[in-house]
């Protein structure tokens, strides 16, 4: 339905001093802190995990050289949305507007709405990284104490015992990483690389990060997390994550979480011959999702 003259009213009239309520600032583009982005020429994307060997064994004189297999471990798939919204205006509601152009004041409101879906698609691989989300390549949702093994064995991308973000969890954390193996059970020296907190945890990174000193004490001891530069890119804020206790910690483990852009944002306009209206459109196709899940550590806090 096209936006016209009655839902303008005024807009048509003189001595009327602004118009707001499509100048709010947005949030940037936080999805690019946490995912890699590729783009895609296909309706959807595989990724192959593969499992690599194991560790070699010593060969004694004269017997057989040792032959070990590797084999595919899961397939991460991801699917592209297409997004989409446009909007009208009569030709009358044109003509009759005597402020800013209604075309350029919707058209901005149009693209902050495009924007804003795809930063709440891209934070909900976080928000329900934890019991009761969705499965990935491994059958397991995308933090868990129980990310199958080829080897048998497991890893584990989250606290055993749910904590929220203070100086030991995060500790236990950078430990946790270093302590993760590859499908054959190799050491993959991972390492945490950023931080994502949202807002209301802003401050108590902050202070873990930051600070010279340990937070909370007398003793003058040494800030080990930031005097060892630990997590090396500090931390960054998301503003769409709903759980204001939960927190990540990305890791340089690489091909974790992934955004695949199938077809970037496309802005259109035509008018409809009959009626003169004029429609405004935009759309977009893209997808978000998980191939190795050690890219990602998470606690849902306390």
């Amino acid at each position: 339905m096209a936006i016209s003259r009655a839902q303008l009213l005024k807009e048509l009239l003189p001595g009327l001093n602004a118009l707001f309520g499509l100048e709010y600032k947005k949030y940037g583009e936080e999805h690019k802190e946490i995912f890699e982005t590729e783009s895609s020429e296909r309706s959807f994307e595989e990724e192959t995990k593969l499992s690599g060997f194991s560790a070699a064994p010593v060969k004694n004189e004269g017997s057989a050289l040792a032959y070990d297999n590797a084999q595919e471990a899961w397939t991460a798939r991801y699917v592209h949305e297409t997004i989409a919204m446009g909007f009208s205006l009569t030709e009358e509601a044109i003509e009759d507007n005597l402020y800013d152009s209604l075309s350029a004041r919707y058209t901005k409101a149009l693209a902050r709405a495009m924007a804003y879906t795809k930063q709440v698609k891209a934070a909900a691989i976080l928000n329900n990284a934890f019991t009761g989300g969705p499965t990935y390549g491994d059958g397991q949702v995308l933090c868990s104490t129980a990310h199958p093994l080829v080897s048998g064995g497991t890893n584990s991308n989250r606290p055993t015992v749910a904590a929220d973000l203070n100086e030991t969890s995060l500790e236990a954390a950078v430990i946790q990483i270093a302590g993760w193996t590859d499908e054959r059970g190799l050491l993959i020296a991972a390492q945490p690389k950023k931080l994502i907190v949202p807002p209301s945890l802003q401050f108590v990174a902050t202070r873990l990060l930051e600070t010279e000193l340990r937070v909370g004490t007398n003793d003058n001891d040494v800030n080990a997390l930031k005097s060892m530069n630990s997590i090396r890119e500090g931390f960054t804020v998301n503003h769409y994550l709903t759980d204001t206790n939960a927190w990540f910690l990305m890791t340089d483990v690489p091909n974790g979480l992934k955004h695949f852009v199938r077809t970037p944002l496309q802005n259109g306009m035509d008018a409809d011959f009959d009626t003169g209206n004029s429609r405004y459109k935009a759309r977009e196709r893209y997808s978000f999702g998980v191939s190795d899940p050690l890219g990602i550590f998470g606690s849902p806090g306390a």
